[in-house]
């Protein structure tokens, strides 16, 4: 017997998800209306979109200007899209604000896990804290300060494929008064 889709539930994983209204209501079917099981389906899904995309060139993007703390903290992410449209769009925009402050909360230091230096790498493989570290020090691997339950790369991932382009963080660089000149 196939369980009938509400209206409410589609709302709900569009929120959730951004993913659009027609696939909502394909993971709600498939997942005979437990929101929970779409949520994690589209997340796969978006997954597999994200990873068709990933070679895709990215040269047009955002700019994102962030302070914090009475302007203690600020930050300068660049965002990159596959096309100036998408680069436009408020999704987008809003996209290049989330990981803004995320920067400016999570401190992390390089973006992805191959920018750590490898001596960096071997430091820390040493002490034993090698995950520890890159989940903290890489921005794509931490924790997304509104859903701890995803990462900033999942977030990333959730917004290719609702915005059907690849979206790169290309640098960022986060600045707090008071901190060293070294740091």
């Amino acid at each position: 017997m196939i369980m009938a889709i509400t209206t409410e539930q589609i709302k709900e994983l569009r929120a959730a998800t951004g993913a659009g209204i027609m696939d909502c209501r394909k993971a709600l079917e498939e997942a005979d209306g437990d929101v929970t099981k779409a949520m994690e389906a589209l997340r796969e899904k978006g997954l597999a979109k994200a990873a068709k995309r990933a070679d895709r060139e990215t040269s047009e993007g955002f700019l994102e200007l962030y302070s914090h703390g009475q302007g203690r903290v600020g930050v300068m992410v660049e965002v990159n899209s596959e096309s100036d449209f998408v680069a436009r769009s408020e999704a987008f925009r809003a996209l290049a604000h989330e990981i803004a402050l995320q920067i400016a909360a999570g401190a992390p230091k390089y973006v992805r896990q191959e920018d750590v230096p490898s001596e960096v790498l071997e430091q820390e493989r040493a002490q034993g804290h090698l995950d520890n570290f890159l989940n903290e020090a890489c921005l794509l691997r931490q924790p997304y300060i509104r859903d701890e339950n995803i990462t900033v790369l999942d977030l990333l991932h959730q917004n290719i494929a609702a915005l059907g382009e690849n979206i790169v963080v290309r640098r960022f660089v986060r600045w707090e008064v008071g901190e060293s000149l070294e740091a």
